[in-house]
């Protein structure tokens, strides 16, 4: 076992998920020395690992586990495919990358995965050795890759995936920064008038005895609410954000928040628009790479970020293994519209599912643009209609006081 020279040899425990012969979806736990020889193990037990992770003991536990950015990801990959496509070895092509990497993170994952590549794993099993940086369907992907010896080309390909991932991903996040920025200021506009100018006018209105309008006392009443129960409002606010948090990480909870998330009004419509863009693009991908469709439909219901999706596409690829097709399944899920139903039927067909497949990932990363600007063009004037309500009812109680006191004193 030269292999392993230098490796930490004390054995851990994986958990893990996969997809065994028939297409059904296994849990267990496998000891290993390494992630990737967990993964390497499963393989040999006929089962295709969907999500692999390393069981924690409570004093190991993270409560949130660092990420590399995808643009570095996106960065790496690329290069890697230049340095393949010249004919430079992988692992001359990783040292050099990793001269010139700064994130840190993603430094550590390649210095690992050299010391995989050297102790004789394949370079899908090193990745998968680092789910940070590399999820499941990018490891799928790689897997067949090596098998077919087309390395650089669907290296190029995952490059291409995660750009157009981010450029849709960026567009939400540009959607929603105005929007976000406008409520900051309305929160802070209410927290300043709040705290600093009504206390003054509450001791000018007490010292001239007056009594004050009904929509004055009611302004004046809230603000003291505030000031006095502050922390049982900040109580409240935490236990909110807690049990939300809590919820999106059990799998009930998580379910539960996913339904309700398709259900509402407007962010339900860009939620689903934007998972059938993911799940088309991703399910196009592997496809193309090789992948055979019941393990490509397994990881790309994990990929969809939605558990009514996920459950859904995990039944779809059941009754597809027991001969049941893919076009009739996927469209009793309901969950699917027209469009999608008709380019996977026509792709089951003519045998081109992962060509329709891309179709119809740009035909609703176009639909996603069009809806964003939709909603973002409703959401702006909607904000700034309650900011003006909220600081209008401001004024108003002020303005009134005011004419309300002189009227009490011209007229005692």
């Amino acid at each position: 076992m030269n292999l392993l020279k230098g490796r930490d040899k004390s054995l851990h425990k994986y958990r893990y998920e996969a997809i065994d012969s028939t297409g059904l979806r296994v849990k267990g736990v496998e000891e290993a020395i390494t992630t990737g020889a967990a993964h390497l193990a499963l393989l040999e037990q006929g089962l295709q690992p969907v999500t692999l992770n390393e069981k924690k003991s409570v004093l190991q536990f993270e409560i949130t586990r660092k990420k590399v950015p995808r643009p570095d990801v996106m960065n790496f990959t690329r290069q890697l495919a230049v340095f393949i496509r010249s004919g430079i070895p992988i692992m001359e092509a990783l040292e050099v990358i990793l001269e010139e990497t700064q994130n840190k993170l993603l430094r550590g994952i390649l210095l690992q995965m050299v010391d995989d590549l050297r102790a004789g794993d394949t370079f899908a099993i090193a990745a998968a050795s680092h789910p940070e940086a590399f999820p499941a369907f990018y490891v799928g992907i790689l897997e067949s890759a090596e098998l077919t010896g087309n390395l650089d080309g669907v290296l190029s390909q995952l490059a291409d995936y995660i750009d157009r991932d981010m450029k849709a991903r960026s567009k939400i996040t540009s959607a929603l920064i105005y929007p976000a920025v406008v409520t900051v200021m309305a929160a802070v506009t209410i927290i300043i008038l709040g705290n600093f100018v009504l206390p003054r006018f509450v001791v000018f209105f007490k010292s001239l005895h007056a009594k004050l309008p009904f929509i004055t006392q009611l302004l004046l009443n809230s603000v003291a609410f505030g000031q006095t129960w502050w922390w049982a409002i900040a109580i409240v606010i935490l236990s909110i954000s807690g049990g939300f948090i809590a919820m999106r990480r059990s799998s009930r909870g998580q379910a539960f928040l996913d339904r309700i998330l398709l259900r509402l009004p407007l962010v339900g419509d860009l939620a689903q628009t934007a998972i059938l863009e993911r799940v088309c693009r991703v399910l196009s991908s592997m496809l193309r790479a090789g992948v055979d469709l019941p393990r490509s439909m397994g990881i790309t219901a994990d990929s969809a970020n939605n558990a009514v999706y996920r459950v859904a596409l995990e039944k779809v690829r059941d009754e597809m293994m027991e001969g049941q097709g893919l076009a009739g399944p996927i469209a009793r899920t309901g969950l699917f519209p027209g469009a999608a139903r008709q380019m996977f039927r026509v792709g089951e067909e003519t045998g081109s599912l992962d060509q329709q497949l891309e179709v119809a990932a740009s035909y609703y990363n176009r639909e996603l643009e069009t809806k964003l600007d939709r909603a973002t063009s409703l959401f702006e004037p909607l904000i700034i209609i309650v900011m003006g309500v909220v600081v209008g009812f401001v004024a108003v109680a002020l303005i009134s006081a005011m004419y309300g006191i002189y009227a009490q004193v011209n007229h005692p």
